[in-house]
């Protein structure tokens, strides 16, 4: 059975194929604000191109599309572009000065980064009025001070339809209620990879976990480090501050304030606790150079406990100078060997995830001098990130087959379109649904989908893989929680008036 195409006149048409839950979830958009809860690689742009359309034929122009990076917002406007039939439409980043854009914010669709337009609002550049729809693509980012939150504020008290988009909710109800409370949300429009309407144009995805043992060079590193750590737990113990044993960075994060202020005799060895911590999480899951990458820059900093790290701690010292002859004999982490030897064995083109910019370039380098063709995409910040153009050149020679390997950081966890990847593989755990549900998401969308994630046995991403399975599961029922909140809220209001 064929598909047939969407017919509209503000759509292109043989642009845009008709998918029923898209064309469901955009219905229940386009009657009150609603967050549309839709798992990566299922066309959340594309039910908000069916709901835009929808407020062109009511003359109801004046859209505003908002994506958190640029080239997530680069990849909306060549999408309008190419599927509505109308000519108005801008794209506006921070790399716009500022005469260029006052006249681009006169246009009838905008696709636009949240931190200029919540700027360009309150440089009263941009007339709000001008909006009837706004759209906020990767919606959980809707917390703390981020600028969705600011940008929903200014526009509140207009009668401006808001619709967020999201791959998943998060696994904290409070949090989840947060987002809902800041966009305004009054239902949530959700279709999951086991939704029957969904299932026809998704491919089963196989996970597999991997599990790779440190050899007994780094377990002799990781014990010096442990050591060092188990000393400042003793201190703090000693100084009255109550810890549990599972040594998990959050619980000493955690402590930082009450420290601070009642008990300043602890500050010391916290702090140190805090980044022998980082390390030791460093070395376990990323291997030998990102942690001496990450001693040396801690090193230069000035700070509690410093000093005395680097020059006195005889346990933390042996660690670096054990970890020193490693590299030098060109040793990394075993994960590094068990990746060549999946990619040697893979014809297809390999998406690899690292939370961790350094690991991404020693990934990179090896897989490199391995003769596989691999480039890393990494986000803009810092003196080696890279710039918008060279991000949206990166994803493009992927898509193409030019390279086999593309390593990247949490830039490509959120909505870019990285074609139809069937391998993906995890270098490290991600203690976090959402991020978790991203990066698989991108694979398994046309053939079956293949999931690798590599587990260093007794290290923290074994706590992490227990963790995340615990937050996916706990997110997966997230919404139905949601909607009973978002219901009661609506009944208090109608009790109220």
């Amino acid at each position: 059975m064929s598909a047939k195409n969407v017919e509209h006149k503000f759509i292109v048409p043989n642009s845009v194929e008709i998918r029923d839950y898209q064309v469901n979830l955009a219905n229940q958009a386009k009657n009150e604000n609603c967050l549309i809860i839709l798992p990566t690689g299922l066309g959340k742009t594309v039910v908000a191109l069916h709901v835009i359309a929808d407020y062109l034929t009511k003359g109801n122009g004046g859209v505003l599309f908002l994506a958190p990076t640029k080239v997530l917002v680069n990849q909306h406007y060549e999408f309008l572009k190419n599927t509505l039939a109308i000519d108005d439409i801008a794209l506006i980043t921070g790399e716009d000065l500022l005469e260029k854009r006052k006249k681009l914010w006169i246009n009838s669709i905008i696709c636009a980064t949240p931190e200029i337009t919540r700027n360009d609002i309150a440089r009263k550049i941009v007339d709000i009025n001008q909006f009837n729809l706004i759209i906020f693509d990767e919606a959980h980012r809707a917390v703390g001070d981020y600028a969705y939150v600011a940008i929903a504020e200014q526009l509140s008290g207009l009668s401006i339809r808001m619709l967020g988009m999201t791959a998943t909710l998060p696994s904290e109800r409070e949090k989840a209620k947060e987002i809902c409370d800041n966009l305004h949300i009054k239902s949530l429009a959700e279709r999951s990879d086991s939704s029957p309407d969904v299932k026809p144009y998704i491919q089963e995805t196989k996970t597999e976990w991997v599990p790779v043992d440190l050899s007994s060079d780094m377990k002799i590193i990781q014990r010096y480090l442990k050591l060092a750590l188990d000393q400042r737990y003793t201190e703090l113990r000693r100084n009255g501050l109550r810890l549990s044993d599972n040594k998990s960075l959050s619980q000493l994060l955690n402590a930082r304030q009450f420290v601070l202020k009642q008990n300043r005799r602890s500050a010391k060895p916290l702090f140190t606790a805090i980044r022998i911590t980082y390390a030791l999480n460093i070395f376990e899951a990323h291997g030998i150079t990102p942690f001496l990458k990450f001693c040396d820059r801690t090193k230069i900093k000035k700070g509690a406990g410093i000093k005395e790290l680097f020059e006195a701690d005889q346990n933390f010292t042996k660690a670096i100078d054990l970890a020193k002859n490693q590299q030098a004999n060109g040793i990394e982490h075993p994960k590094i060997d068990k990746l060549v030897e999946i990619l040697r064995n893979t014809e297809s083109k390999v998406l690899i995830f690292s939370s961790y910019r350094d690991s991404v370039d020693v990934i990179q380098k090896k897989l490199v001098s391995m003769d596989i063709a691999a480039e890393i995409l990494i986000g803009k910040a810092g003196q080696t990130g890279l710039k918008q153009e060279k991000q949206i050149e990166t994803v493009q020679r992927f898509r193409d087959g030019v390279t086999k390997a593309l390593v990247t950081t949490r830039v490509g966890e959120e909505g870019l379109d990285i074609s139809e990847v069937n391998l993906v593989i995890f270098y490290d755990n991600v203690p976090s649904s959402i991020r978790f549900i991203q990066r698989k998401g991108r694979t398994g969308r046309k053939d079956t989908g293949r999931l690798v994630v590599l587990i260093a046995k007794d290290t923290i991403d074994e706590a992490y893989y227990w963790i995340g399975k615990r937050k996916v599961k706990s997110a997966s029922n997230m919404a139905d929680k949601i909607t009973k909140h978002l219901e009661k809220t609506e009944q208090v209001m109608d009790d109220f008036f």
